[in-house]
């Protein structure tokens, strides 16, 4: 997909869109948002500051912001969070500046979260925020997926399921809600969605000056 700030040969100047992924675990959301990342370099992941510790691999600022209780409460009290959340007993939250910042440049922000924080974000961020919920093509096919991961104990997979199964019943919470029954096609049909949003001419702050001088005459 092409830049969102080369796409348009005006060179409109637009607002950001911030763009949310959900799912159940395993349903392949966060290997949607590592490919649109990918392709796009307009779109910047979110950040999220969590309470959870730091597993192999990760980097502290690029994968996380890896926080104590403590530090997250005070951010929670001092009002620096978008959206926050208790999820397998850790807490997950935005934080608010650097996507302030990110959305006032027309930087569009993708955001890996669950309905409690897509709802927190919308309330918030009302017209801004785009909401994608991916389902499974199954129950089924989502616990497959989950043990053919041959990471995590018979414990954790049930929990995921059940948790599936409150998340999936928010469906109707989201703007687009699709099905992963083909990975790539499921992934076009999301590229398509971005692209539609970022063109809403509520976005497009620079379409009215580009009128004015179209036709300095008519209304605006």
């Amino acid at each position: 997909m092409p830049h969102s700030k080369t796409s348009d040969p005006h060179g409109f100047k637009r607002r950001g869109v911030l763009f949310v992924l959900s799912s159940p675990s395993g349903a392949g959301k966060s290997t949607i948002a590592r490919k649109l990342l990918e392709a796009d370099s307009s779109l910047q992941m979110s950040v999220s500051a969590t309470t959870r510790s730091m597993r192999p691999g990760e980097v502290d600022g690029r994968d996380y912001h890896f926080v104590d209780l403590e530090q997250f409460r005070q951010m929670v009290s001092d009002q620096q969070f978008l959206e926050w959340a208790h999820v397998f007993g850790n807490r997950y939250g935005t934080p608010r500046a650097p996507v302030d910042a990110m959305l006032a440049d027309g930087r569009d922000v993708l955001f890996d979260i669950d309905w409690q924080g897509a709802q927190q974000l919308h309330q918030i961020a009302g017209g801004d925020v785009v909401r994608v919920f991916i389902l499974p093509p199954s129950m089924e096919e989502l616990e497959r997926r989950l043990r053919g991961r041959a990471t995590d104990s018979e414990e954790v997979i049930d929990g995921r399921m059940g948790r599936a199964h409150g998340e999936i019943a928010h469906w109707d919470g989201y703007d687009y809600v699709l099905v992963n029954d083909d990975a790539d096609a499921c992934f076009a049909k999301v590229q398509t969605i971005l692209q539609a949003e970022r063109m809403k001419r509520s976005r497009q702050t620079g379409l009215i000056g580009f009128i004015r001088k179209m036709n300095p005459a008519g209304p605006v």
